[in-house]
């Protein structure tokens, strides 16, 4: 598995170029930015990724920085590098969301470990991510019997019920129940409760529709 790009955003260049040329020699993808808004006039970055991030820099610090990417939904992950480490900034950093807080200078078997563990968690969101989206485009492919039915089965209604609920066969009931399955690409009702509440899909009682004149 090939690795992410390592965004590494601090003023000193000592240590901007210093942490670079390490990265880079294990064989690391490196993008180095001398300040928070260097790094925001790259958005949106693409890919899979982790940031390296100076707490305290002129001008936007990193804590201002990592609250400006949590608004605009940039999920890269934060390590927060700092020279001048303090509990109450640690404390902070963590509540935004780092997945670190490192002081410098930080040594290599600490920090790929870290970075390692950083983009695991960010592609494991990105394919998460894919999942949910091709989920609910299958999902806004129900016509609307077929979500009517859907919504019924995800309680527990049985065809039965289903058909005396909608007005309709238990054979057409069957026939929709199928097609939902197929749609969204489950085997059993159990996948497919998963799936809804995973969605946040409420598991409601739906309102008891009138007999339809049609049976459709």
């Amino acid at each position: 598995m090939s690795h992410g790009t390592v965004f590494v955003i601090d003023d000193d260049a000592q240590v901007r170029e210093g942490m670079s040329r390490l990265l880079r020699l294990a064989g690391r993808q490196v993008v180095a930015c001398a300040s928070a808004q260097e790094f925001i006039d790259l958005l949106p970055v693409t890919g899979i990724g982790c940031i390296l991030l100076d707490v305290t820099m002129p001008g936007m610090s990193g804590l201002q920085l990592h609250q400006t990417l949590l608004e605009r939904d940039v999920d890269l992950p934060v390590i927060y590098l700092t020279g001048q480490g303090s509990v109450p900034l640690s404390v902070r950093a963590m509540k935004q969301g780092a997945l670190d807080f490192l002081e410098k200078p930080v040594e290599a078997e600490l920090l790929f470990p870290i970075i390692d563990q950083a983009q695991a968690r960010h592609r494991q969101q990105r394919e998460s991510l894919q999942r949910v989206v091709e989920i609910r485009r299958r999902l806004s492919e129900l016509s609307p019997r077929e979500r009517e039915v859907m919504e019924r089965v995800i309680i527990g209604r049985m065809n039965k019920q289903i058909a005396g609920d909608l007005g309709i066969s238990e054979k057409t009931v069957k026939a929709h129940r199928g097609r939902v399955m197929a749609k969204i690409g489950v085997r059993s009702v159990a996948e497919l409760v998963k799936l809804c509440d995973e969605l946040g899909i409420a598991r409601q009682p739906p309102l008891r529709k009138p007999r339809s004149p049609d049976g459709v």
